[in-house]
């Protein structure tokens, strides 16, 4: 369990499988099951280093959050030296198998990924609350990287994909981030929430759903969706808004909790009716 929560493996699934969806978009039907499996290791790899090495650089930090305190980090279960060669190996395994058997667009793309989260996101944690729009970037780089790996490179479909993501995660972790406010105050997080003020999170949260709405329709523009996707979306995204506003005019942990599981349905839902359409139309 230690390793699992070294590498927030539970995150990983959820990426992996969005990634995996793209390539089967990208590739235009079920490729080849080794380029799956190469893709499988390679991200795994990756994102386990990316996240490995977050919690080496938050570890003083994770000890004052009641969240993270019983992390392997904090407690001692895994050294701080472990961690950085299980880091290493994952990291620069997952680069190179992703440069030799996927393509180098794939391994560059991941390595983006890691300077990212780490050594650019990381840090801002503590300096400015916009960190959560840095943060977004790694947090939407696994599809790009699914997407490159069919071998057609990158085109509109995939930027599309995501502007998606990257807009879905802003109200996601503004939720989160209320609900652990006093949390994040405590380990000198510098968030929205508890930064600035309570009401920032929920008018940057509204200011994410709406924007997340003509982000989601985008694909229309570059496929030749359907209208199960057009009214999937659309109904989805306006549930998922007026759940936002809802937590946005009386803040509890009740609401945000709502907000937080409604959109992790929501992003699912709308990559699997696009995914039904693109080879429904096709």
């Amino acid at each position: 369990m230690d390793w699992i929560a070294l590498s927030k493996a539970r995150i990983q699934i959820i990426s992996l499988l969005g990634a995996e969806l793209c390539l089967v978009m990208a590739y235009g039907g079920i490729p080849d099951p080794a380029l799956l499996i190469h893709l499988a290791i390679g991200l795994t790899g990756t994102s386990c280093a990316a996240s490995a090495i977050n919690q080496i650089l938050e570890v003083n930090a994770d000890r004052k959050m009641n969240r993270t305190e019983n992390r392997p980090l904090p407690t001692g279960r895994i050294s701080l030296r472990t961690a950085w060669i299980f880091s290493a190996i994952t990291g620069l395994g997952g680069l190179a198998w992703c440069a030799l058997f996927i393509n180098p667009l794939t391994a560059w793309l991941a390595l983006v990924m890691i300077v990212t989260y780490d050594f650019i996101y990381t840090p801002l944690k503590r300096k400015t609350p916009l960190n959560t729009i840095v943060g977004a970037v790694p947090g939407a780089m696994p599809l790009l990287i699914g997407w490159a790996s069919a071998g057609r490179g990158l085109d509109m479909m995939a930027g599309i994909l995501f502007a998606i993501l990257f807009v879905w995660q802003l109200p996601h972790f503004l939720a989160i981030a209320w609900m652990f406010r006093e949390d994040y105050e405590k380990g000198g997080m510098l968030m929205l929430s508890n930064a600035v003020h309570p009401d920032a999170t929920s008018r940057q949260g509204v200011q994410g759903a709406i924007l997340l709405l003509p982000a989601s329709l985008l694909p229309l523009l570059a496929a030749p969706i359907g209208k199960l996707y057009f009214y999937g979306a659309l109904s989805s995204g306006l549930f998922y808004l007026a759940l936002v506003i809802h937590f946005g005019k009386n803040k509890s942990e009740k609401r945000a909790r709502r907000v937080l599981r409604a959109s992790i349905i929501h992003l699912p839902l709308l990559l699997g009716l696009l995914a039904w359409d693109w080879f429904s139309t096709s």
